[in-house]
């Protein structure tokens, strides 16, 4: 009888252990594409898969490359891509139509990515880089990175995005480079970390930039930068030095709620447009000098813990010239403790009286 009861209970374990291991591979979906010749390489993992079911099912930086060689795009949700991507060993191509006018890629060495380039809610362990300091990267297709935790270096620098980018929640714990790149279709990042450097220097931004709510979390280098259209870095936050000394801002500027905590530099920046560090603070040197305001600049509520620079700034519009080291819950304090004595005062005297 116990012998019995030994092997149905064995019987009925086993059983459970199987159903589960089913319910659990039921609940992790992969979609793929068909095999077609202008057809996306597709991987999409559905929101039930286990980290284990992930690296199970992880795609090789191979694939994709060769996805590219081949004209195609890639779609990717959910998934873990291994290995490094090295864009610079794809094929040269003769320039696109649609940037045969651009003078400064004339008789540059070119290669593209002619397809759209998603990857969502992923994992990227391996470098991605485009490193040719001769040569240019077309990217014909959006480019979506929403989502994507990326720990290695990213480095689109001379990329040319025909289509607009976007990065918004993307987590790029080292270095992303975007030196010289060309933003035809605009630029999508909020609420989006960047690591221990990020760059921008002499990008071209041809359309609205916007970096909301984004947090940098070490040097971020926007030098020499042209934004076209307006450009949303409010609410923003700088964690070391930030430099957008040079640039020229063509549309509205905003940097309403910014957090400096390091140097803040816009020597000889241009602002075509109003200027906006409503709110904004800065805990360090921050530096605006020889800058051009030609709208109107409104630093109103900024809080500077040390005087700023706006030696030999222009400002046509402008109001008072902001002061260093003020704190405006100082006066309300002052006010309230001088209330707070009066008050003890006269319940004092009314029971002096009794």
């Amino acid at each position: 009888m116990i012998n019995r009861m030994c092997i149905w209970v064995l019987v009925g374990g086993l059983t459970i252990l199987w159903l589960s291991q089913g319910t659990a591979a039921a609940n992790c979906q992969m979609e793929t594409s068909a095999p077609g010749p202008e057809t996306a390489l597709t991987r999409h993992l559905s929101a039930g898969c286990t980290e284990q079911e992930r690296e199970a099912r992880s795609v090789d930086a191979t694939e994709l490359l060769q996805a590219f060689r081949e004209g195609k795009g890639i779609d990717l949700s959910g998934v873990i891509v291994r290995g490094d991507l090295s864009l610079d060993t794809l094929p040269l191509v003769p320039l696109l139509p649609e940037l045969e006018g651009m003078k400064e890629l004339q008789g540059q060495e070119a290669r593209a990515i002619l397809g759209a380039m998603k990857v969502v809610n992923s994992v990227v362990r391996g470098a991605i880089r485009h490193g040719s300091k001769q040569g240019v990267l077309m990217v014909k297709g959006p480019l979506v990175l929403s989502g994507t935790r990326f720990e290695q270096v990213v480095d689109f620098s001379r990329s040319v995005f025909v289509q607009p980018v976007t990065l918004s929640g993307a987590q790029f714990l080292r270095e992303s480079y975007f030196v010289q790149g060309r933003f035809l279709g605009g630029l999508s990042a909020e609420k989006t970390l960047f690591g221990p450097h990020t760059r921008f220097h002499r990008s071209v931004f041809q359309g609205p930039v916007t970096f909301q709510q984004s947090k940098f979390d070490g040097l971020a280098e926007f030098l020499e930068v042209t934004f076209e259209k307006n450009v949303d870095l409010s609410r923003s936050s700088f964690k070391l030095g930030t430099g957008f000394s040079g640039s020229r801002f063509q549309g509205l500027a905003d940097f309403s709620e910014a957090l400096f905590e390091r140097e803040a530099f816009f020597t000889f920046a241009l602002f075509d447009k109003d200027a906006f560090f409503r709110g904004a603070t800065f805990r360090s040197t921050a530096d605006f000098s020889d800058a051009s305001f030609k709208g109107r600049d409104d630093f109103s509520t900024a809080r500077f813990d040390q005087s700023p620079q706006f030696t030999r700034a222009a400002r046509s519009a402008a109001g008072p010239t902001p002061t260093g080291g003020e704190n405006e819950t100082i006066p309300y304090t002052i006010i309230f403790s001088v209330l707070a004595c009066m008050a003890l005062l006269i319940v004092y005297r009314i029971w002096s009286r009794r």
